[in-house]
């Protein structure tokens, strides 16, 4: 079992950046693939961005793509979700998810662990 705690969530001017970080408990955080998702008021639980088990590989959703950057500290068990740039529209509960495999996956399905999610507020 794994378990992911959020943090870094906040209000932040349009513009601005955020770095979220997700801790994991757990000694097999090291062999999983992580992906991070947010979800608006009314809309479906999207993907942001993923990264393998040894972060070599990553992927960012086009609407997130040269603004986010995501990471991860295997020997700190965290994974982490840079923002910069951010826009009023990135407003969203952000979740972090682990994936019982070590290759990224982009739906929501895919992935067997959540956290309780942060919410990240951008004004205009």
């Amino acid at each position: 079992q794994v378990q992911l705690v959020e943090s870094g969530g906040g209000l932040v001017q349009a513009g601005g950046s955020l770095r979220l970080s997700c801790a994991a408990s757990g000694r097999t955080f090291s062999s999983y693939a992580m992906g991070w998702f947010r979800q608006a008021p009314g809309k479906e639980r999207e993907f942001v961005a993923g990264i393998s088990w040894n972060g070599v590989n990553t992927y960012s959703s086009d609407s997130v793509k040269g603004r986010f950057t995501i990471s991860r500290d295997n020997a700190k068990n965290t994974v982490y979700l840079q923002m910069n740039s951010l826009k009023p529209e990135d407003t969203a509960v952000y979740y972090c998810a682990a994936r019982r495999n070590p290759f990224i996956r982009h739906g929501s399905r895919e992935y067997d662990y959540w956290g309780q999610g942060t919410q990240v507020t951008v004004s205009s």
